[in-house]
């Protein structure tokens, strides 16, 4: 129980990754808060972490949304009186062309990509400043590393997100808390099997180990950067990709 009372947030903590880490953490003993913008989503996660923490909490947030992010984050210390870790996992995409992408598409990838991150981190960051510790786990992509045609908003947002981790982790190092990120390659989640098949395929081909990664890979990623065998591990991009980059 390496997680054990730790209280966790994991944003868009519904499904696919974000859902995995939270049961992760909770079969370690973590307090798990979970939150994401659809509901409905989050009464089926709630089910199933009430397995290993009776008490989960869930809040329908969109991370995009400075105000909606404080007041979860003032709920969460009302309740749990301290914040231990933060998962920023919450994204989306809305891939096209550069020439054909809409500027709405850009803003919106950008906004719950990379200004959620800065949302959550500022304010959960001032909490665990006063603690003097705390775990900031980032959810980055290889495609914020190589590129991919077609996702010039979504690679531009996980790009961000490594120089984020790097520069937060400098300002907060000095008060034990911990930032690092997490850049998965091709994972197996609901919004992967979207992908035509050709696709897929070709993104197979491409991987040394032969096969797609699952969501428990980073699941067991982030369960390690959030325990006490990372300690001394900050600002870091670790690559869950089978070999692929």
């Amino acid at each position: 129980m390496v997680l054990k009372d730790k209280v966790s947030i994991i944003t868009g903590g519904a499904r696919g990754i974000g859902k995995e880490i939270a049961l992760r953490f909770a079969q370690e003993g973590a307090k798990i808060v979970i939150c994401d913008i659809n509901e409905e989503e989050l009464a089926k996660a709630k089910a199933d972490l009430q397995n290993f923490d009776k008490n989960v909490s869930t809040f329908k947030v969109d991370v995009s949304n400075y105000k909606e992010v404080e007041k979860m984050v003032a709920d969460v210390l009302e309740s749990y009186k301290r914040i231990d870790i933060l998962v920023n996992n919450a994204g989306i995409t809305r891939d096209a062309l550069i020439l054909r992408m809409e500027e709405e598409d850009w803003d919106k990838v950008i906004a719950v990509n990379l200004k959620g991150v800065f949302n959550c981190t500022k304010l959960v960051a001032k909490v665990m400043l006063k603690q003097r510790e705390g775990r900031i786990i980032n959810i980055s992509s290889i495609i914020g590393i190589i590129g991919n045609a077609g996702q010039t908003n979504y690679s531009a947002s996980k790009a961000g997100i490594i120089g984020f981790t790097k520069s937060v982790a400098k300002e907060l190092a000095s008060r034990g808390i911990n930032v690092n990120a997490i850049a998965p390659g091709f994972i197996q989640t609901e919004m992967t099997d979207r992908l035509p098949q050709e696709i897929k395929e070709k993104m197979l081909e491409r991987i040394p180990m032969g096969r797609f990664g699952t969501p428990k890979d980073i699941a067991e990623v982030a369960l390690f950067l959030a325990s006490p065998a990372s300690s001394y591990i900050t600002g870091q991009v670790i690559v869950v990709d089978g070999g692929m980059i």
